[in-house]
């Protein structure tokens, strides 16, 4: 079994003087930038001039500079913008200022894993990457919880990088609720593979799939809402709270005798070859190679494909639908409004 680290775990003294710059303010770097100072460490962020997040970080308190400003005066250099830009933004703004010493962070291991980030020998490289969205893990803060987090680390050049990884994770709430030790090859293909064979990719298309089934097959949109989306999170909560067994326990006798029985037949050998083919894209570089040409393209198939999405029918029913259950929704923060864009 894994060891967990808790607060108990963390040296605090190991950040609490550092100089600590957050680049990119979007979903994690605002939780981040908050967290970190919320917990009494020096922060500042460095953004692009005219970025639309430096209002928003201006008015939340925060000392906003240029990012090689930012990365020029800080000793930990903490990457949250997106991975496709890391390496423009690292050979522009950051490695002019990453002297000896410093410390380089990421929340996601792609960049460093696939090769478009390649720090000098002489500064610790690190990863602290929550595993939960960046709204979260400010929310659970607040409300003196945390969000599990993933540390790891690359490079350790003055021998205490471990520590300084676990403290940052700590700064930021996750100690509170346990941090795994692993590194940048295991969190960054498990993490695309879960991204887009199960959470997003394969659950999206699972929803839409069954709605489109009934809605073709008559029924109303309405019901096939309710029973496609809108119930998922029953499911999901007691899965989350007890694992399968658990949810299953707690279901009919005839939802579990369906789950048992029709699941495999939906969810055959073909899909599961298809989910080693895609693992395979992610091991050997592919995919990271085909994402980053498409940013540098300006993502036309990405937007194009999200367009889509945004007009399907599902999308429609369910915010009528939603707009009829405000309590859904009643005291939280839309998640486009917690943060800006993404640097």
């Amino acid at each position: 079994m894994a060891t967990i680290y808790y607060e108990k775990d963390a040296d605090r003294s190991l950040i609490a003087g550092r100089k600590v710059a957050i680049l990119g303010y979007g979903s994690q770097g605002h939780a981040h930038a908050l967290n970190l100072r919320d917990s009494g460490i020096d922060v500042r962020v460095g953004l692009r001039p005219g970025s639309a997040s430096v209002a928003k970080a201006t008015e939340a308190g925060l000392r906003v500079l240029s990012m090689a400003d930012a990365a020029a005066e800080a000793d930990l250099i903490m990457m949250l913008v997106p991975d496709t830009q890391h390496g423009d933004i690292f050979d522009n703004e950051v490695k002019p200022h990453l002297t000896a010493g410093k410390a380089l962070f990421v929340s996601h291991g792609f960049s460093i894993r696939f090769g478009t980030v390649k720090p000098p020998a002489d500064v610790d490289v690190a990863m602290v990457a929550p595993k939960g969205p960046g709204h979260l893990v400010r929310r659970t803060y607040e409300e003196g919880g945390g969000v599990p987090c993933l540390i790891a680390v690359s490079q350790d050049a003055t021998g205490t990088a471990r520590g300084l990884a676990l403290a940052y994770a700590d700064a930021i709430g996750g100690a509170r609720a346990g941090v795994l030790e692993t590194t940048f090859e295991e969190e960054t293909e498990t993490d695309l593979f879960g991204e887009q064979v199960v959470l997003c990719g394969g659950l999206t298309e699972l929803v839409r799939a069954g709605y489109d089934t009934l809605v073709e097959a008559g029924y109303q949109p309405e019901a096939a809402y309710f029973e496609c989306l809108h119930e998922l999170k029953l499911i999901v909560d007691l899965m989350y709270e007890q694992g399968i067994s658990g949810m299953r326990y707690s279901v009919s006798d005839t939802a579990e005798y369906g789950d048992l029985t029709r699941g495999p037949r939906v969810i055959d050998d073909h899909v599961r070859q298809t989910m080693k083919t895609i693992l395979k894209e992610i091991q050997d570089g592919s995919f990271a190679e085909q994402w980053i040409a498409e940013s540098k393209a300006g993502k036309p198939n990405f937007l194009r494909l999200e367009a889509e999405g945004k007009q399907h029918s599902i999308e429609v029913v369910g915010e009528e639908l939603r707009g009829m259950m405000p309590w859904i929704s009643a005291g939280k923060t839309k998640v486009q409004e917690a943060s800006g864009g993404q640097g």
